[in-house]
């Protein structure tokens, strides 16, 4: 059995992933050297087309960040997983890639994207 090191969530750690998922329709917690979620990121662009901005996904890559073990943390304690990318529409967490794969086969993503 390894030894893990458990990385308690901060307020601030908190306080920015709550800031991040209100601040735009769409929200993806990243790594961008992951396949699943570049994949991800594909499935939205091709809705929303190359050009998307800001507005209308928010992609936060957290590889870098010093704090991401911490994210990942907060995010599982909030939606269960701390894997990524963990997506929000509408400042619910509906999952990660397969997940949102799901929807757009469905039919469901166009509707919740939509909901703006």
């Amino acid at each position: 059995m390894g030894n893990f090191m458990k990385y308690r969530h901060s307020s601030k750690v908190e306080d920015f992933v709550q800031e991040q998922i209100k601040s735009a329709h769409v929200v993806m917690f990243v790594k961008k050297s992951c396949p699943y979620c570049s994949n991800a990121i594909d499935i939205l662009q091709s809705y929303y087309g190359p050009n998307f901005t800001e507005n209308d996904i928010r992609v936060i890559d957290i590889a870098k960040r010093p704090d991401r073990q911490a994210i990942q943390d907060y995010l599982k304690s909030i939606t269960g997983e701390r894997t990524v990318p963990r997506i929000f529409i509408g400042k619910s967490c509906i999952g990660g890639c397969s997940d949102l794969d799901e929807l757009k086969k469905s039919g469901v993503l166009a509707d919740l994207l939509n909901q703006k």
